[in-house]
């Protein structure tokens, strides 16, 4: 497998990307950003790009990948409705719309969350443009599309958040993580699990297209 990762500075893609880097089966990972992640590997290639609303100016290096993990994202607190609109439909499906002309046969796994509403009807505003963004990804001629709602994730192998906020969470619940895996062990994953998940329904493909926690962790 030869996959390509957006957002592979995040929490989540930090997470996706050390599973690749170890999973024998990927052959090869490209990341695509704005910063670079900082590791070195052999399967391991980074293209900083800067405009993630075009693509193509890198278009040429795009084909033959397998796999596309879109792990990109940012908080919506203290966000406008545009701003977190542009990362989190607007980006995406450009980058999509890209990468399914140049690879009809690819399977894209988005990373969404819990609460997204694909009907448009939610009052939450960033319930609504994940929702949007799930709908029009799901929509796309990939040979697979899989869309992620992960829970509360938590971190591992020394994984942090790029918001200072959620890593203060993190130090606070993590300790307790144990005991709301037991209390509610549909809710909770960690950044392993959900690495591994990706990956796995890229292989052997998944029974429904919208993965809940719940799901993740059968799959994992």
């Amino acid at each position: 497998m030869k996959a390509i990762i957006f957002g592979a500075t995040g929490m989540v893609g930090q997470g996706l990307l050390r599973e690749c880097l170890l999973d024998p089966d990927v052959d090869a990972v490209l990341t695509i950003g704005r910063t670079p992640t900082g590791q070195k590997h052999e399967k391991l290639r980074e293209l900083a790009h800067a405009n993630l609303l075009d693509f193509s100016a890198i278009e040429a290096e795009l084909s033959g990948y397998d796999a596309c993990f879109f792990c990109l994202g940012i908080t919506s607190a203290g966000t406008t409705e545009q701003e977190y609109e542009r990362i989190t439909y607007s980006i995406p499906v450009t980058a999509a719309q890209m990468l399914v002309k140049l690879n009809p046969g690819m399977t894209f796994v988005s990373v969404s969350g819990a609460g997204a509403d694909s009907s448009g009807k939610s009052r939450t505003m960033w319930a609504r443009v994940k929702g949007k963004a799930e709908n029009a990804l799901l929509a796309m001629p990939f040979k697979a599309t899989y869309v992620f709602r992960p829970a509360f994730i938590q971190p591992l192998h020394g994984i942090r958040s790029q918001t200072k906020l959620y890593n203060a969470m993190y130090a606070v619940v993590g300790p307790l993580y144990p005991l709301l895996k037991a209390i509610a062990p549909g809710y909770a994953t960690t950044t392993e699990q959900l690495g591994r998940a990706m990956i796995a329904v890229v292989k052997r493909g998944a029974n429904q297209r919208v993965l809940e926690s719940r799901d993740i962790q059968s799959i994992s």
